[in-house]
């Protein structure tokens, strides 16, 4: 199996090296240059490969958390807090805080995902830097 999953990135990265040699110039117009086959093809292979490591990544760390219940317990809490997060980000998110001569270019409802996705930015570093700070302080003051 390892031989052939080794011929297999062999010939891929050949194929690639190939189809970087075949990509446009610099000069062609962006239109000319966006329907390239070379280009399609060099497309088509990456999602290919994102998509078997998606899957490859998926199976094996679904695989170990089912080996492990502790771990899967671990794991449910801690999706679970992170949809709370998400969830409290969402209320919290007015949608409303568009400058009106942007408004056009959006509507409230992207205004409110982006909004919503900032707070679970700011949430979630506040969590890490008190998870960083609250022991060393415990450590500093249990000495």
């Amino acid at each position: 199996m390892q031989k052939i999953i080794k011929i297999a990135l062999i010939a891929i990265g050949v194929l690639s090296a190939i189809l970087w040699y075949l990509l446009p110039s610099s000069d062609m117009p962006a239109a000319e240059a966006a329907s390239s086959g070379a280009l399609n093809t060099m497309f088509i292979i990456t999602y290919l490969l994102l998509g078997i490591a998606v899957v490859v990544s998926l199976v094996f760390t679904l695989k170990n958390l089912f080996a492990n219940p502790q771990g899967l317990k671990k794991t449910l809490f801690v999706v679970g807090g992170f949809l709370l997060v998400v969830g409290v980000s969402y209320v919290l998110a007015s949608g409303t805080d568009v400058d009106p001569e942007f408004a056009a270019m959006t509507d409230e409802s992207t205004v409110k995902n982006i909004g919503m996705g900032l707070n679970v930015f700011f949430i979630l570093t506040i969590i890490a830097i008190l998870s960083l700070v609250i022991p060393s302080v415990k450590n500093m003051f249990s000495k």
